[in-house]
C-alpha cells in the first residue's frame, strides 16, 4: 500500500475530498489508517504537484466517522485486474 493523503471533507455529492502529494492509479481501494477499506478512487483533478482526489465511498462506511477524523491518512493500492477475453474466433 501506498500513501494516498489526507482527508479534507465530504462533498455534497457524497464523495470524500483528499488532498494528495502524488497522483494516484485511477480505480484503487483506498483504505483509512486502521487499515479498512473505505472506498475507490474516482476523479483526480486540481494542480498536477498536489491533486485533489474524488473518493467513492462504499455503502458500508460511516459517514459521521469520517467527518470526525478530518485530516486523517489515506492509504491506495493497485485495483484488482480483470480477466479480459480476446475475441473468439469462429473455426471454418
Amino acid at each position: 500500500m501506498k500513501f494516498l493523503g489526507n482527508t479534507l471533507h465530504i462533498a455534497n455529492s457524497g464523495k470524500l475530498i483528499a488532498r494528495s502529494s502524488n497522483p494516484p492509479i485511477s480505480g484503487g481501494i483506498v483504505f483509512d489508517s486502521h487499515k479498512n477499506k473505505i472506498g475507490k478512487v474516482g476523479y483526480v483533478f486540481g494542480p498536477t504537484k498536489q491533486p485533489y482526489i474524488s473518493i467513492r465511498l462504499f455503502k458500508s462506511v460511516d459517514k459521521e466517522k469520517i467527518k470526525r477524523n478530518y485530516g486523517e491518512k489515506l492509504f491506495v493500492s493497485k485495483p484488482k485486474s480483470r480477466k479480459r477475453r480476446g475475441r473468439s474466433r469462429r473455426k471454418r
